[in-house]
């Protein structure tokens, strides 16, 4: 019997080393990568650049702490600050912790207005984290219920529905931020449309509301461009990251610029293990091999093929309801549950995921290649095609 808290829904099976996009198990047996442990291993499994990278920063020294100055943190922020437009940068080690600072600084941002109950707008079916304060800012019943109280201060609508937005503005004056994803990743990869971010970013304007987007997911270069905003030309106040950013090593980031610029003094906020030497030279390692082996354009493209290849392969089928994503963000909508494609997939080796109950999940790491894109279309049809057909 594991004594680890039983937390997790896990699958038999357990892995001892990786290589590109193949994954091993402790049995010997291979398996094609198409989730990349949730759109964290960026550049999949054992990449050189990475491993050398990683092992010469831990022979040089792991950690200091934020007492003092990281010259690793420094460069990244600056780098991040070159590809996002963003100004400023707080390093944390997590998806949640990141929004966790941007619903701090929202509320801090809200106060400095003399706004005494500081309200964020949240859509429905987002995913934010598991922290009280995401949790609560998270569309999803199933994962909060237990948890309550919730942290209060958030009003939700449904996801890219402008208007809905206008009436909660016409009724509640304590408004101060909008945070959405611009892709759904936990809700079922819904993208939210060019026009609805054009127009959020103007209504935020108008009512001086901070705009945050939540990159954790679709961020660092997954959908073809460094952040998911940059799509519909649009800039976020505050955008936060993590997941693929140090391509394993934990790590995120809560990026600010516009209104949320300046706002956090020293004893605002802190993180003992936030950006930390070897975190920010993996995300520095990551970034530059994203850059100098053209992954951007090379998820861009192997994304485009793999909904292609499956349009074609599922073409007809009954049961299948639609195919969407942004790079390699895909999701297979199915007009019933199908979690149990998990396990089938699994046997045929491939791993994928379900998530919102009926959407198959692809994360691929964007090192895939155009024979894995075929790889997978081969593997994962039919076990679709079997399944609603029965």
């Amino acid at each position: 019997m594991s004594h680890v808290m039983n937390t997790y829904a896990r699958l038999p099976v357990a892995f001892s080393h990786g290589q590109g996009s193949r994954i091993t198990d402790t049995e010997g047996r291979e398996y094609l990568d198409a989730l990349s442990g949730i759109a964290v291993s960026t550049l999949g499994h054992a990449h050189p650049k990475l491993v050398a990278a990683i092992a010469a920063q831990a022979g040089r020294m792991l950690h200091t702490s934020n007492l003092y100055q990281i010259r690793e943190q420094e460069q990244l922020a600056d780098k991040l600050a070159a590809l996002s437009g963003m100004d400023e940068v707080f390093f944390c080690n997590s998806g949640c912790e990141a929004n966790e600072a941007a619903i701090k600084l929202a509320r801090f941002y809200g106060h400095k207005q003399g706004i005494e109950l500081p309200t964020i707008i949240v859509m429905e079916k987002a995913f934010h984290g598991r922290t009280m304060a995401t949790l609560s800012a998270t569309g999803n019943r199933k994962a909060q219920a237990g948890f309550e109280p919730l942290v209060t201060g958030f009003v939700r609508v449904p996801y890219d529905d402008l208007d809905a937005i206008k009436a909660v503005a016409e009724h509640n004056k304590n408004v101060v931020a909008v945070m959405l994803e611009i892709v759904q990743g936990e809700g079922g990869i819904h993208l939210a449309s060019i026009e609805f971010q054009k127009e959020l970013r103007q209504l935020c304007d108008e009512h001086g509301w901070l705009l945050i987007c939540d990159e954790v997911q679709c961020g660092m270069a997954r959908t073809g461009k460094w952040f998911g905003y940059q799509h519909a030309g649009i800039q976020p106040d505050v955008a936060t990251l993590a997941k693929g950013l140090g391509s394993g090593v934990p790590i995120g980031a809560c990026m600010v610029s516009g209104k949320a610029l300046g706002l956090f003094a020293p004893g605002n906020h802190g993180s003992t293990f936030g950006g930390n030497p070897l975190a920010c030279t993996a995300a520095l390692t990551t970034i530059s091999t994203i850059e100098q082996d053209a992954l951007m354009a090379n998820a861009e493209h192997v994304g485009a093929l793999i909904r292609q290849l499956m349009a074609e392969a599922l073409a007809g089928v009954k049961g299948l309801v639609e195919i969407r994503g942004h790079g390699l963000m895909i999701g297979i909508e199915l007009d019933r549950p199908c979690g149990e494609l998990v396990g089938k997939a699994l046997a045929a080796g491939v791993l994928i995921n379900v998530t919102a109950d009926k959407v198959i999940r692809f994360l691929p790491p964007l090192i895939f290649s155009e024979n894995d894109a075929k790889e997978l279309v081969d593997r994962i049809t039919p076990l679709i095609k079997e399944f609603l057909a029965a």
